[in-house]
């Protein structure tokens, strides 16, 4: 198992963008194509402690799916959000890059580099 995990969907220029610079850095990263193997609560609660961020700005809230699921509703808890969040992986912003208890978002990809 690699030490650094990019969760990563590879129709996205952001995150293609970001895996090849993982790989130009001579890492080799566990590719977790999470709208397939979407992340648990759990997970999800993890990651956005080594992000730093609370569950709404993990949010793609130009998405279909983000006023479908009622995420536009300001008093949602973390919980109910990271809840739904499970339920569609595809309202997680990405590419996330993970490397011990630190995490990134690869927006711009560059960012990713902070950690590793």
């Amino acid at each position: 198992m690699s030490e650094v995990i990019i969760y990563h969907n590879p129709r996205c220029s952001k995150s293609r963008q970001t895996l090849t610079l993982l790989e130009e850095q001579g890492i080799k990263p566990d590719v977790r194509k999470y709208l397939e193997d979407a992340p648990s609560a759990e997970e999800l609660r993890l990651v956005l402690t080594q992000l730093g961020i609370p569950a709404r700005s993990l949010l793609r809230n130009k998405e279909t799916e983000f006023k479908e699921n009622g995420l536009d509703d300001l008093t949602l808890s973390d919980d109910q959000i990271i809840d739904i969040m499970t339920q569609v992986p595809k309202l997680i912003e990405r590419p996330i890059v993970i490397k011990g208890d630190n995490a990134r978002i690869g927006r711009p990809p560059e960012s990713v580099l902070e950690i590793l």
